[in-house]
């Protein structure tokens, strides 16, 4: 078996035998696991589910996760909406109230729809873990702001929507992983606009040259968060090289930026990106106030 299942069904169904069920992991009352499969946030949702008899709705996280969203630590606890049962260990029971509409099935589970998940994640404290979740969801699922924000007249009074609706506002499904959603949330919190993502850029005949992560398209000024494996692997390096030269024949400028950067140095990368913008004429009111020094 590659998949949880309840050890009572198996041992009843002669799948497995009681002495057997010893050689598997066990993550939940009467749930299991193959001991050399990996436990991943999409496998815990699938374990707390049948934790529940089958009788609970997959939601949050595990909702997320069900989606195929990814960048989900499946150390988390498995979320689930029942309105009966007592607290575990691993798995944290909502009893929120979901509309009939709110629930979908996938992979055979009920599930949260993706706009009552991304409605769940964007309230929960910490604006940007929040909007980073909403942005991973939205970029597996294509959900939508709007289709979030549909849900909130029928929610009235529920915590966090100060918070969901500053999320819906930023939010963008162009976000490819935690760190972009982080480097764009950056230069918005700086005053600077609302970047493009996945600015896809051509040569004067069309051809395709890139696609850069965020960007100001009209003053062709992009952004990029390099991960390890732009450092650490020779061959991304090279391509990465071939890549920016193109990129700067073809008018552009790209700051690029790592975790150490985002980190500690961020006032240092807010002031290339507008140093960038002014050189290719951004006259930004906001540029002055950064650089200290009026924009020509």
């Amino acid at each position: 078996m590659s998949t949880p299942f309840l050890g009572t069904e198996a041992v009843s169904g002669g799948r497995v035998s009681r002495r057997a069920l010893k050689q598997y992991r066990r993550i939940y009352r009467d749930v299991y696991l193959p001991a050399d499969l990996e436990l991943t946030a999409q496998i815990r949702a699938e374990a707390a589910w049948l934790w529940s008899n089958r009788t609970a709705t997959s939601g949050g996280l595990s909702a997320a996760a069900l989606y195929g969203t990814r960048w989900i630590n499946a150390e988390l606890p498995a979320e689930l909406f029942r309105v009966n049962g007592k607290p575990v260990a691993g798995i944290v029971i909502h009893r929120d109230t979901v509309r009939p509409d709110e629930i979908g099935v996938v992979c055979g589970i009920p599930t949260t729809t993706p706009a009552r998940t991304g409605f769940d994640l964007g309230r929960r404290k910490g604006r940007e873990l929040a909007l980073t979740r909403v942005d991973a969801l939205a970029n597996r699922t294509g959900v939508t702001a709007h289709e979030i924000d549909r849900l909130i007249p029928r929610h009235r009074g529920v915590r966090g929507l100060v918070q969901l609706r500053e999320v819906l506002d930023l939010m963008d499904a162009g976000s490819e992983s935690p760190q972009e959603t982080r480097t764009r949330l950056a230069l918005i919190d700086a005053g600077l606009p609302k970047p493009e993502t996945q600015i896809v850029v051509c040569d004067e005949h069309g051809e395709f040259i890139a696609r850069v992560d965020m960007g100001y398209r009209q003053f062709k000024v992009g952004i990029e968060y390099d991960g390890e494996q732009h450092w650490n692997d020779p061959a991304q390096r090279a391509k990465d090289i071939e890549r920016l030269a193109a990129l700067h024949e073809a008018g552009w400028i790209i700051i690029r930026v790592s975790s150490d950067i985002l980190r500690c140095r961020r006032r240092t990368f807010i002031v290339r990106v507008c140093d960038a913008l002014a050189a290719h004429g951004a006259e930004w009111p906001v540029i002055a106030r950064i650089l200290g020094k009026p924009v020509s």
